[in-house]
């Protein structure tokens, strides 16, 4: 057969000549033929195939150099093409996620709580610079575990902010991306309106994100991070990844975060139960994460409420130690110190495969100026509200 016109290639292809003009000058779909004098495009019949494929990867939204990518794929290894496609398709299933939660948050919180978003919100220095009758005592603590041969855990804990982040990959002068990630968000840890807290911390995170990339432009190296952000009775959470946010609330244990997982996500769709995602051998792999590609976090505000105990903590923890025994270690802890330190042992009991990561906070009734609630990241017990175990890795950093 012989090579058919860009009118007669169009038709069979379903594709504009606009569109195959624009993905010849993008190298996506190169005519077979040029006339040197005419400058007309001529196409071999068995190129159908790829402009179907060009077409469908269109339908799906899929950007063109990532098309790019999975064509090239395609007559080098068919699997990897695949692969590629399916790897889109899980961001784009995330992306949506993230989008139909803040629809979710959005809508609660302009059903429920306008005066939050009003502008009757007395700001911070009308409140004699106090953390509102509320406050928090916390403790840190990061392990490095029993097999991994370094830590590449983060956290931090001060009175307005707490962070946990699980970095992966080796950048190129070793630094875990969990540390520039954690950094991001310290300079949060003072007074903030409680009206602005979603958008500071949203803002943190884009920064975040940014560090990352700037420590690895090849986006090979990421992190987890979960993050808790007070302004009063008011508490603000960022979450992408795998790390978690437990709250024990009345002596019940609830996740207040969704893992960002691939297995959780055939748990979503009913395809595993939560049984069989717990020993899956591809539990780990994480559908959104920083990595300097822009992906987008989870972002919920939340109220606190005296005797309130929260539990952030990295996989090296949660994988390992069930929830019925992460309940009983909160439930009978006297305070976050003895909490920390139980947990850690616990995982290391476990066998310890993982860095382990985990802060407990208090809320607690008491004023406390905000001044003298700042941590300053040393492992000191600055003041009654706050404790941070002493213990290597532990405080922030790695």
């Amino acid at each position: 057969m012989g090579l058919l016109t860009i009118g007669a290639f169009s038709r069979a292809s379903r594709l504009s000549p606009k569109a195959l003009r624009l993905y010849d000058e993008l190298g996506l779909l190169r005519p077979a033929h040029v006339d040197p004098a005419s400058g007309y495009r001529f196409y071999a019949p068995d190129q159908l195939e790829q402009a179907r494929l060009v077409a469908w990867l269109r339908r799906l939204g899929m950007p063109l150099a990532r098309i790019r990518t999975v064509c090239e794929a395609v007559a080098a290894e068919p699997a990897q093409a695949a692969a590629e496609v399916a790897a889109y398709w899980r961001q784009v299933e995330a992306d949506t996620e993230a989008r139909r939660n803040l629809v979710a948050f959005l809508i609660e919180h302009l059903s429920g709580k306008d005066s939050e978003m009003s502008g009757d919100m007395p700001d911070e220095a009308d409140r004699s610079d106090e953390i509102g009758n509320l406050t928090i005592r916390f403790a840190v603590r990061s392990d490095r575990g029993l097999v991994r041969e370094s830590n590449q855990d983060a956290t931090y804990g001060g009175a307005r902010l707490l962070a946990v982040a699980d970095g992966f990959g080796a950048s190129p002068d070793g630094t875990p991306a969990s540390v520039v990630a954690i950094d991001a968000l310290r300079p949060l840890d003072t007074a903030i309106p409680a009206g602005g807290l979603l958008n500071a911390l949203e803002d943190a995170v884009r920064q975040a994100d940014s560090a990352v990339r700037e420590l690895d432009p090849s986006q090979t190296i990421g992190t987890t991070l979960t993050a808790l952000l007070w302004s009063g009775s008011q508490l603000a959470l960022v979450h992408i990844g795998d790390s978690r946010v437990y709250l024990l609330r009345d002596g019940e244990l609830f996740t207040i975060t969704h893992d960002h997982t691939w297995v959780q996500s055939l748990v979503d769709e009913g395809r595993l139960t939560s049984e069989e995602a717990a020993s899956h051998p591809e539990r780990a792999i994480l559908v959104r994460a920083l990595h300097g590609g822009g992906a987008e976090p989870d972002l919920r505000l939340r109220d606190a409420q005296p005797g309130d105990r929260y539990l952030l903590c990295s996989d090296g923890l949660h994988t390992v130690v069930p929830d019925d025994t992460l309940h009983d270690v909160l439930r009978t802890s006297p305070d976050p110190d003895e909490a920390v330190r139980r947990l850690v042992d616990l995982a290391n009991d476990r066998g310890g495969p993982d860095n382990i990561a985990c802060v407990v906070a208090d809320v607690v009734v008491t004023a406390v100026r905000a001044e003298d609630a700042q941590d300053d990241g040393s492992g000191s017990d600055r003041h009654a509200g706050s404790s941070i175990s002493e213990h290597p890795g532990a405080g922030t950093g790695c």
